[in-house]
């Protein structure tokens, strides 16, 4: 006899950022989970979101959002500063929690948002949903086989034309910046190369530019990491870059890897690997990386199933902690400060 059908989520949605269509609206709809109601601070944009999506209701501020007791699972696509207070505020009124990244506006932050996680006992996860697709999947594989024999380097470039002027990623006070916003894909891209580089990265050097008129606010970064084994690795971001890039490459003393674009590899679903045996580009699909992410993250609420978000075990918002350190400690070695808190 086969075991019943796991209940579909009910999901409140904070804001109604442009993300959530692609991050969450359809992978929800394919999915079969229920959007049970949408908060903005302006009811107007909530109720048009409502309307285009399909959501069953709006409130009229996250916190009556917070309250509707047919809310579980609470997403938030707010802008970075308000990812740490409204995660914390939603753990807090017992909800599980899919946040986008990065978690919180610093690591003193993203501790809290771990401790309100551990003591809800409710899901918490942070959206790097590329880690969820095939493609970075068989990078991993890849690793894992010893074709490409043993690590030795790995480096990440995620760039895309500048946002407009007024954007709040260019908002120090919102925690903006190229490395919040794009670089942190890669700063965590390779955290998770840490089985195979025999233990985690370290900053040893970076370099910023800032954004003219946005004093303190990185339009690009570059970082250079050490890994314990000997490994290095480079990550690189840049906010106002001629075109998008977002790939990901992995060397070894065997051979070497690419994903032209492992954040969106529903964009671009190559892995080409070049080793003695000459080059090979493998295709891995175009299914969605946030349909992937969602898929994982419902198992986890429903079944507690593992997720594959931290090489040493630790849980979702560890995992986040631990990111959050390498982004402080990229802005300290950079000349900058690391992101303000920000009040919700």
């Amino acid at each position: 006899m086969s075991e019943p059908a796991p209940q579909p989520l009910r999901i409140g949605i904070l804001g109604a950022a442009r993300i959530t269509e692609r991050a969450l609206v359809a992978p929800a709809r394919s999915g079969g989970h229920r959007l049970v109601a949408v908060a903005a601070r302006d009811r107007s944009r909530a109720e048009a979101f409502a309307a285009a999506h399909g959501v069953e209701r709006t409130h009229g501020s996250y916190a009556e959002l917070l309250a509707d007791p047919e809310v579980e699972v609470v997403y938030n696509p707010l802008a970075n500063g308000l990812h740490g207070p409204w995660n914390l505020a939603a753990l807090t009124a017992g909800k599980h929690v899919l946040t986008e990244k990065p978690s919180a506006s610093n690591a003193d932050e993203a501790r809290e948002v771990r401790e309100a996680a551990a003591t809800s006992g409710t899901a918490f996860m942070e959206a790097f949903h590329y880690l969820f697709h095939p493609v970075t999947r068989r990078l991993h594989e890849l690793l894992a086989s010893g074709e490409l024999g043993e690590l030795r380097h790995a480096e990440a470039m995620v760039a895309i034309p500048a946002p407009g002027p007024d954007d709040p990623r260019w908002s120090l006070r919102l925690a903006g910046g190229a490395l919040m916003d794009l670089g942190c894909y890669g700063l965590h891209a390779l955290r998770m190369l840490t089985p195979w580089a025999g233990g985690a990265p370290r900053v040893v050097a970076a370099r910023a530019g800032e954004r003219a008129g946005a004093p303190g606010v990185d339009e690009w970064l570059d970082a250079d990491v050490a890994f314990p084994g000997g490994a290095t690795g480079t990550a690189r971001c840049h906010m106002a870059y001629e075109g998008l890039e977002m790939s990901l490459r992995v060397i070894g003393t065997r051979g070497e890897a690419t994903a032209p674009n492992f954040v969106l590899p529903q964009m671009d679903d190559r892995v080409v690997v070049r080793t003695a045996a000459g080059e090979r580009t493998e295709r891995l699909g175009t299914r969605s990386s946030y349909a992937y992410q969602l898929e994982a993250f419902a198992a986890r609420v429903r079944r507690e199933a593992s997720l594959p978000l931290d090489a040493d075990d630790a849980d979702d918002a560890d995992d986040a902690v631990a990111t959050m350190h390498l982004i402080d400690a990229c802005y300290t070695a950079a000349g900058l400060s690391p992101r303000p808190r920000t009040a919700p």
